[in-house]
């Protein structure tokens, strides 16, 4: 092992060289290796036998807790934390940090019996029951009252242990509810939204099929086929209403812990569920942290390298992996495993998107539960798993690389936006069952990938200071304020393209009675004519096809550009009607694609426009099977390397560099990769 230290030197030995960021609690050295452990589950006499195989697997840091509540206050008001202080002491002897998870995801029995108030109901009316997790009504004042109580005991007990160096709020928030007095929140935060009903009648049109409201009360609570008003201002208040619940929790923590010790969230659902804004909720923790599994099949390299680069996009920081699958998961149609070498690709992946710390769930199979099935580290006898020697090496590939990955992050000339109303206005109303916005955002996320090789996914409101190229596609809710800001972007020497169904509607939801792209057709000098779903792929450009769905444009400007049009179609809608309209703006130029291309047009589409903005690739000759990630810091870059592809590959390296997964230390100028294949490499210093 190239260094083993104890938790305070690996923790907190960096303070002083970083009391001019922002955040004190950084991960000082990345990445780091760990795992969701459990001793509640399992006898104390196995926990030295556990950390010690997580110490020879060069492991670091472990989560605990989250699922603990009826261990660590069996009955109200009975606190048993002897336990966990006991656990957390013995990981520390092993050089392992600790991450609390607060266990608010699943209340005890006792709660749920006692206080059946505080069970969640769903949208068909049905009352949750104890026995599985999530039955908790996260709007409840009560239930949030109880989870305080419990969050305050666990802050003043571990607080100020430094062998703590972090907390996760509950787990994976999930599930809103839909009981009379949640409901009751929800008219009062639009009543506090819109002040007057006239204002929300005129919003939501809701003339419209006699659904005038002359009382809050008369204003129903729905999340699929409503007013489209309506189901976005309850994905507005769900946000909200987690966020408080996650806030509630957060205020109790810093009242006793150490700006040392960070405070996170896992977000599940893949990264990409859509039950809240994402932007929204990450906003009041220190670091954003998600659940990164494959499920069924394998490594699909540009999605899982997309998804990554959406979580750093939510705070425009590097984040944790919390969990990953240790080689198959339980919940999948067909939960095969990995294959061998792609869990560390796998892992090596998210460190190359900006993640600084790889936590696996879970470290043991359970004897019972619901998760039986699930991956592990370890079997029910306690024994590895044939994974165990991959996660071993990875661990070792970890502490070879630390040096040169502490303090580095990704950067990227080249940003896609993204916007919560976006999604959900087009998901109350796709118009065509195939228009998967995740796929759609691959589309576009994919080729530029390949060109630029670092892409940020970030949200429409940020701050787009320093970008050559922005892409938007699907951008559905344009505000006004947001049309100021991409003008202003524009003008001042950016370049935008805007994907099809942008700027169809505002921000309440309502069409934009300037037709597609809203507020920014002026700036385009032209705007869409008609949209359709399409059946079948139709002729576009050079011999070329689109498909999924089509809008043709109108040139409204001298000085606006027919880039792409249309073929002949049997119905005769499209037949040589503009399908792309670009137009120069002040020192730049904005652009509109009505359609989605093949994939050949789409790359030479965005690389032609990513060229004309002067976005330049990191290196310009890279195998289609190798993935190139960079991580920049103040002494330099590092380069990871990963072949995605069935064969081995082979690189020419763009000057001399070091391996540092190699052990011979070796200057080399070319990488022969196996399948799964990793390097990690920093350029030869210049004599």
């Amino acid at each position: 092992m190239i260094f083993k230290r104890t938790i305070l030197t690996l923790i907190f030995l960096f303070v002083a060289a970083t009391e001019a960021q922002t955040h004190l609690y950084l991960t000082p050295h990345a990445p780091l290796l760990g795992s969701a452990w459990y001793p509640e589950q399992w006898p104390e006499l196995r926990w030295d036998a556990d950390l010690t195989l997580m110490e020879q697997a060069h492991m670091n840091v472990v989560r605990v807790g989250e699922f603990a509540w009826s261990t660590l206050e069996p009955t109200e008001g009975h606190y048993e934390l002897d336990w966990l202080d006991r656990a957390i002491t013995l990981a520390a002897k092993h050089h392992i940090a600790v991450v609390i998870g607060t266990p608010t995801d699943a209340p005890p029995a006792w709660l749920t019996t006692k206080y059946s108030e505080t069970l969640g109901m769903n949208a068909d009316g049905h009352l949750r029951e104890h026995g599985n997790r999530r039955q908790f009504n996260y709007a409840n004042p009560k239930y949030r009252e109880l989870c305080a109580q419990i969050v305050t005991q666990l802050a003043r007990r571990f607080g100020s242990n430094p062998d703590v160096i972090g907390w996760q709020i509950g787990n994976e928030y999930t599930d809103e509810s839909f009981d009379p007095a949640t409901k009751a929140q929800f008219q009062q935060y639009l009543h506090d939204k819109y002040k007057t009903l006239a204002n929300l009648n005129n919003h939501w049109s809701t003339a419209y099929w006699s659904q005038t409201y002359d009382r809050w009360d008369e204003i129903p609570m729905e999340n699929t086929g409503g007013n489209p008003g309506l189901l976005l201002d309850h994905k507005h208040f769900v946000t909200a209403t987690w966020r408080s619940f996650q806030r509630a929790q957060i205020d109790v923590l810093r009242r006793y812990i150490p700006s040392t010790q960070f405070i996170t969230s896992n977000i599940g659902g893949l990264g990409w569920s859509d039950n809240w804004d994402h932007y929204t909720i990450t906003k009041d923790l220190d670091i954003a942290s998600w659940d990164d599994y494959v499920g069924e099949g394998h490594l699909d390299a540009a999605k899982n390298a997309m998804l990554n680069d959406f979580v750093r996009g939510w705070k425009r920081e590097n984040f944790w992996i919390m969990e990953t699958q240790p080689g198959s998961v339980n919940w999948a149609p067909v939960n095969n495993p990995l294959a061998r070498g792609e869990t560390r690709a796998l892992a090596w992946q998210t460190i190359g998107h900006g993640s600084d710390a790889v936590l696996y769930w879970q470290w043991r199979d359970a004897l019972n539960g619901q998760e039986q099935y699930h991956g592990a580290i370890l079997g029910p006898d306690g024994k590895p798993l044939p994974l165990y020697p991959e996660l071993q090496q990875l661990g070792e590939d970890f502490e070879k690389t630390s040096a040169a990955l502490t303090g580095t992050i990704p950067r990227s000339d080249v940003a896609i936006l993204y916007d919560y109303d976006s999604r959900w206005a087009i998901d109350f109303q796709p118009h065509t069952k195939h228009y998967d916005q995740e796929q759609v955002l691959l589309r576009f996320y994919t080729p530029l990938e390949h060109f630029a090789q670092s892409v940020d996914v970030i949200e429409a409101n940020a701050d787009l200071d320093g970008y050559k190229f922005i892409v938007a596609p699907s951008l559905n809710v344009i505000s006004e304020f947001l049309a100021m800001k991409l003008i202003a972007y524009v003008n001042a020497g950016g370049h935008l393209l805007l994907g099809p169904r942008s700027g169809m509607k505002d921000e309440y939801n309502a069409l934009n009675p300037q037709r597609q792209p809203g507020p920014l057709a002026d700036s385009l000098g032209g705007h869409v004519d008609q949209y359709y779903a399409l059946e079948k792929p139709v002729p576009v450009g050079n011999n070329e096809t689109a498909g999924i769905w089509a809008e043709t444009l109108i040139p409204t400007a001298p000085d606006t550009h027919i880039d792409l049009r249309y073929g002949k179609t049997d119905d005769g809608w499209l037949d040589d009607q503009p399908a792309m309209i670009s137009r120069p703006l002040g020192k730049g130029s904005i652009a509109y694609l009505g359609t989605l291309p093949d994939d050949a047009l789409m790359t030479n589409i965005l690389t032609s426009a990513a060229q004309s903005a002067d976005v330049q690739p990191i290196w310009k000759t890279i195998p289609d099977s190798i993935e190139l990630c960079r991580r920049t810091g103040p002494s330099g870059s590092a380069y990871i390397l990963i072949n995605h592809g069935p064969k081995p590959s082979q690189l020419m390296l763009p000057q001399p560099m070091r391996n540092l997964l190699d052990d011979s230390a070796s200057t080399v100028t070319r990488i022969d990769l196996p399948t799964q294949g990793v390097a990690v490499l920093i350029p030869e210093p210049a004599r």
